[in-house]
């Protein structure tokens, strides 16, 4: 089992250049781990790419539907004090946004604050840099 940030899941939705390689992480390991709010996160990043008119409405739904079914399918995270408290620690620590900070503390709380113990399949650098430096095996791009 791996755990999964929404930067290497959204390849997954949709037509990007690390696709192929989200999809073969995913094939060698079909058991995903995530946060509770990825998918929010996953439903912002689809917005904003329709937004910008990178994706269209029906491309969108489309992939909303495929991350429902993703879903479905993950072992979650829940946000509990632990994850807040490590997540406002990681803050301090690293040079994280609010929502990178709780994927970390997810991460962690996962592991039980063991971080080798756990792949962090990850495609954003600063997330993967913080990852990295708190002891995590990162698989990217």
């Amino acid at each position: 089992m791996r755990f999964w940030d929404a930067s290497a899941i959204v390849p997954l939705l949709i037509g990007e250049p690390l696709r192929d390689r989200a999809i073969a992480l995913l094939k060698e390991d079909e058991e995903m781990l995530a946060w509770w709010g990825t998918p929010v996160e996953i439903a912002s990043s689809l917005a904003r790419r329709e937004r910008e008119r990178a994706l269209t409405a029906d491309e969108v739904a489309a992939a909303l539907s495929v991350a429902k079914e993703l879903s479905d399918g993950w072992h979650e995270i829940v946000p509990t004090p632990a994850v807040r408290l490590t997540a406002q620690r990681m803050l301090r620590m690293h040079p994280l946004r609010a929502t990178d900070s709780l994927q970390l503390a997810a991460a962690l709380v996962a592991a039980n604050h063991a971080p080798a113990s756990l792949e962090f399949v990850c495609f954003d650098d600063r997330l993967a840099s913080a990852a990295a430096r708190e002891g995590f095996v990162i698989i990217d791009r």
